[in-house]
């Protein structure tokens, strides 16, 4: 078992993320969605939507259109379906969510009823071709963001069960087409167990996180029930290709059960060996993790190609998306970075804190501030400024001052206007760092 400290394990993380080193940049976008394995999607835009912030919070500058068209283009490079949320994956990812596929078709339930007639949609898709929802007289019923058209639900419904597929957009509306057309028929014709999907999408979310927890691992992959037991036995077989490790500081909770639990054998009292084999439920051979040599127990699982190397090279100053991959888990955050971050979008304005959409400044591999942005015209509106110290660093303040006015650039803001700072005896500090 390898040990590791908070901060060994927070720059293997930031590598495997795309954000220490030069790796993180070779490929451009598609290289860097193979390298997350999923791409969060959301219907916000401030400065721009979360996933052209995912490019560019670790690509620079790339242009908005050379994003988009990395993610949506013929032919089918990814396709959008539910990993951490709604997101988009690998193409050739496809044949790993068969296990969702299935589970879909048999809960037979979306957040709505299924239309009886969902097959109407179908057959139409399949004599008509592609649709979006403006064809099929739109999405909603009313106003409420929930209320949708019975349409619409059939949509989602026929794209939950692998019938019909996303892999590109017209403005910002999916374009429905049948999976059989868009999908490589080698994808589509590959059929693999709920167990080898499960164990593939294991390691994929091992490589991306670099180092986590058996909550990260459920988190990434949103899995519950019996598929989470999957993930339990695969990391426990070592099916899943990660290795047990003890990060300093990071809890210990025994047992593979409940939702923030590291996956560990019942008996991990005892002084065993790396290696060792026991029999486990269903003959499978698994791997004891217990107490290492010097005492401690694991709690956290890593991919072995980021422990084969010391993370090193130039980290990234960046405004980061609040559903960055990094940052999506508010619990992973808080105890990677010791940074507490609540999405306020959705609570009402004389409540917010920090802001509608706080974005996290991210510099020399730590968060050292967060602001919420808006544009005005060729202004960037920094609405609220908040650094985590009350006593800032100059190298601090030299980040937020890089960091606004390289998103500013990017979204070609000419000008920064900084309405608010906290605390706010750096207000003048921060306002003369912008204008050098």
């Amino acid at each position: 078992m390898t040990d590791l400290t908070a901060d060994e394990a927070r720059r293997v993380i930031l590598r495997a993320q795309g954000f220490l080193g030069a790796d993180g940049r070779r490929g451009g976008v598609e290289g860097m969605l193979r390298r997350l394995g999923a791409v969060q999607l959301d219907t916000i835009s401030v400065l721009a939507r979360s996933h052209e912030l995912v490019a560019y919070a670790r690509l620079g500058a790339v242009g908005r259109a050379r994003i988009e068209s990395a993610y949506w283009h013929e032919p089918a490079q990814s396709f959008e379906y539910w990993c951490h949320a709604a997101c988009i994956v690998p193409i050739e990812h496809w044949p790993l969510y068969s296990f969702r596929r299935r589970a879909y078709r048999e809960r037979k339930y979306r957040w709505h009823d299924v239309p009886p007639d969902y097959e109407k949609l179908l057959h139409q898709v399949r004599d008509s071709g592609p649709v979006t929802t403006a064809d099929i007289g739109g999405a909603k019923k009313s106003a409420e963001w929930w209320d949708w058209s019975d349409s619409k639900i059939a949509l989602e419904w026929l794209l939950d069960i692998g019938e019909l597929v996303c892999t590109r957009r017209i403005g910002w509306r999916r374009v429905y087409d049948l999976a059989e057309r868009a999908i490589p028929a080698a994808l589509l014709t590959e059929d693999i167990s709920d167990e080898e999907g499960i164990v593939r999408l294991a390691r994929i979310a091992g490589r991306s996180l670099g180092v986590a927890t058996r909550a990260d691992l459920v988190d990434f992959l949103r899995l519950r029930g019996k598929h989470a037991a999957i993930l339990d036995e695969a990391l426990l077989s070592g099916a899943a290709g990660l290795l047990p490790v003890h990060v300093t500081g990071w809890p210990v909770a025994r047992g593979g059960n409940g939702p923030g639990r590291t996956a560990l054998p019942a008996d991990t009292g005892s002084r065993v060996s790396e290696g060792e084999a026991d029999v486990v439920g269903g003959g499978v051979q698994a791997i004891r993790v217990g107490r290492s040599g010097s005492g401690k127990v694991p709690n956290a699982w890593a991919d072995p190609e980021a422990l084969a190397s010391e993370p090193r090279g130039r980290h990234r100053t960046t405004l980061l998306s609040p559903f960055d991959s990094l940052i999506w888990d508010r619990s992973r955050t808080a105890r990677v970075f010791d940074f507490n971050h609540r999405l306020e979008a959705y609570v009402p304005k004389g409540k917010r804190v920090h802001g509608y959409f706080t974005m996290p400044v991210l510099a020399g591999g730590r968060l050292v501030a967060r602001v919420d942005p808006a544009r005005e015209g060729t202004t960037l509106v920094a609405r609220h400024v908040v650094f985590e110290s009350e006593r800032v660093r100059p190298s601090d303040m030299a980040a937020v001052r890089e960091a606004l006015w390289s998103a500013a650039e990017w979204v070609g803001c000419t000008d920064i206007k900084v309405e608010r700072v906290s605390p706010t005896a750096h207000s003048r500090p921060l306002l003369t760092a912008l204008l050098t």
